[in-house]
């Protein structure tokens, strides 16, 4: 069974506190085979996914950021991101959402969702919660999924959106930009023997609230399909 070791999280560790180019060089060893560690255990969590899922990321390694930082615009300079972050797409049109999970001392987390949908997206998603939010905040409020999941996590307007009144019963809802929700993992859990069968529980875990968020992307709000 593939598994994390100890010199993921601590090659991590040491570039959080040496993070430039310089350091990074003498120590690209390390961080290759750091970086092979992780597209393993990419790579089995993919094929284990895809046993419940269809998910057309083509391989573990082609489900890994960069861990080079685009800086062209942003004020923090340094060079590099301090965690290894994967992400696996589901089959579109048909399935929506996307899975995901970043391994970083003491900030491991696996989950998934909606970030960032497109316009046109959003407000299908905005227009069926407004209509009837009881299938969503049923699965949003269950047990297993509360268990899971620490609440429902994206950025949000600090008003209505435009269209929607401010005192709308589902407001609450209504003003997420981005939808997910995330199971955090302290280091210990992470280099335990059956991280990998955590992890995909928790993935699998997503798949009700994927259903719904699916349904509202294929239907129109008479519930017809929107899907050739």
């Amino acid at each position: 069974m593939t598994k994390i070791s100890s010199s993921v999280l601590d090659f991590l560790h040491q570039l959080d506190a040496n993070n430039n180019r310089d350091w990074f060089n003498e120590n690209k060893s390390s961080y290759q085979l750091a970086h092979q560690e992780v597209i393993d255990f990419a790579e089995e969590l993919l094929i284990r996914l895809k046993a419940h899922d269809q998910i057309v990321t083509n391989s573990g390694k082609k489900s890994l950021m960069r861990i080079y930082r685009d800086v062209r615009f942003s004020k923090d300079k340094r060079p590099y991101k301090t965690n290894f972050a994967g992400s696996f797409t589901r089959q579109k049109p048909q399935l929506r959402g996307g899975y995901f999970f970043s391994l970083q001392p003491g900030q491991t987390v696996v989950g998934g969702g909606f970030y960032g949908p497109e316009p046109a997206d959003l407000k299908l998603i905005r227009d069926h919660i407004a209509q009837d939010d009881s299938e969503l905040r049923a699965v949003l409020a269950d047990d297993a999924f509360v268990n899971t999941f620490a609440g429902l996590r994206g950025e949000q307007l600090k008003t209505a959106p435009k269209g929607f009144e401010k005192d709308h019963p589902s407001i609450d809802l209504l003003r997420y930009k981005s939808m997910y929700v995330f199971h955090e993992f302290t280091d210990q859990e992470v280099l335990a023997d059956d991280f990998i069968e955590q992890a995909l529980g928790v993935l699998l875990a997503l798949r009700p609230f994927f259903d719904v968020m699916t349904e509202y992307l294929t239907s129109d709000l008479n519930g017809i399909s929107l899907i050739d």
